[in-house]
């Protein structure tokens, strides 16, 4: 009597809020919400002022992109839950160290060939092995950053070997 007990509890889902899926998105939405709100207290530049977007905007699409982002992969744990693993991937500590070479490179030679060389690398630690597409991410994707933030938020690149070459032009 007492194992069929036992076993009708074991069986026996636990609620949503104690799953570890719900526990991580939990936190990164909470956290989120509260930066989102306090986006809101921040000043407005005038106009004259102002080289691109209002400084507030740029967080709050950021932070709203995360909350998206986050639910969608919480809907998708659902549907899939994650795997229980006992050592997290080598391609997992391989990104952790490209995060920090990316610091060295961007720093001491030009920001731009850090995302340049950031994107290969961890596209080719996570399983992307054809040359052409490595190349392609290599160059698109920091072009692609680059775009982004020097016409629609109006801001420079620190001084490097490739911006140079690009502001003097």
């Amino acid at each position: 009597m007492n194992n069929v007990q036992k076993q009708k509890r074991a069986n026996k889902s636990l609620p949503f809020f104690f799953k570890d899926e719900f526990k991580v998105s939990f936190i990164i939405i909470f956290v989120s919400l509260v930066l989102l709100i306090s986006t809101f207290t921040f000043d407005i530049v005038p106009p004259i002022l102002n080289r691109g977007i209002q400084p507030a905007t740029f967080p709050k699409g950021l932070l709203v992109l995360i909350i998206i982002l986050t639910s969608v992969v919480y809907y998708l744990s659902l549907k899939k839950p994650w795997d229980i693993k006992k050592k997290l991937p080598q391609s997992f500590y391989l990104t952790l160290l490209s995060f920090m070479f990316f610091i060295i490179v961007s720093k001491t030679l030009d920001f731009f060939l850090g995302i340049s060389l950031l994107s290969v690398f961890v596209s080719y630690c996570w399983g992307e092995r054809r040359i052409i597409y490595l190349l392609l991410v290599s160059i698109i994707f920091p072009i692609i950053v680059f775009i982004f933030f020097e016409t629609i938020l109006g801001l420079r690149f620190p001084p490097g070997i490739i911006t140079n070459i690009y502001y003097q032009v």
